[in-house]
């Protein structure tokens, strides 16, 4: 059975108190891929009780993607923008979540993320990230950008840490390691820098800047 809405945010509020959860309540947030970072963020975000995500994505589910992403077997082939949503609204039944399938670029990045006061980064490619970031740095600076960099392997999950590179810019990651190194993404250290991103929204949201 599920609770009723008024359940449901008793239940957050006991946990976070009431103030903390109505602030997390009216809050928006993008997502920007929905792979192993991106999934995992948007999870975070909804269990801590978040009104609104979202979801940006082009791709489908994959097999390879199983050992990381936040999908299931019989999602295979299902736009990851579409499957995503169905899980997070199953985990918190009374989010909103929106969702585009489309490949962001330089031209539409402005038009699509410019509603959005928080903007995280989840791509799994260096040179999207780069653009993305560049993009949304000079052209949406009223923004708070977090994201990811540096996850792959199984170096020590303590590499991995929060830095505010500019006012309204976070950093994720450890910064070095690379898929190219030879140890690829691994479930557990692509959680802990997609918790590290989803706890900087969180704090964003709560009006704490630091990192």
């Amino acid at each position: 059975m599920i609770p009723t809405k008024e359940e449901w945010q008793d239940a957050l509020a006991a946990r976070h108190g009431a103030d903390l959860q109505e602030k997390f309540s009216r809050a928006e947030v993008v997502i920007c891929g929905l792979g192993g970072l991106g999934s995992n963020i948007a999870v975070s975000l909804a269990r801590a009780g978040v009104g609104h995500l979202h979801l940006i994505d082009f791709d489908r589910v994959d097999i390879s993607n199983l050992n990381r992403q936040q999908y299931f077997p019989e999602q295979i082939g299902t736009e990851k923008t579409a499957a995503l949503r169905e899980t997070l609204q199953r985990i918190a039944p009374y989010i909103c979540v929106t969702a585009e399938t489309v490949r962001l670029s330089e031209e539409n990045i402005p038009r699509l993320l410019a509603p959005y006061p928080i903007i995280c980064e989840a791509f799994d490619k260096a040179d999207q990230k780069a653009m993305l970031v560049n993009t949304v740095l000079e052209q949406l600076p009223a923004a708070y950008l977090i994201s990811g960099n540096g996850m792959a392997g199984l170096r020590s999950a303590n590499r991995i840490v929060t830095r505010r590179v500019t006012k309204r810019f976070y950093l994720c990651g450890d910064g070095e390691s690379d898929i190219a190194d030879g140890l690829g993404l691994i479930s557990t250290r692509v959680a802990v820098c997609a918790a590290h991103q989803a706890t900087t929204v969180l704090r964003l949201i709560a009006g704490e800047q630091d990192a």
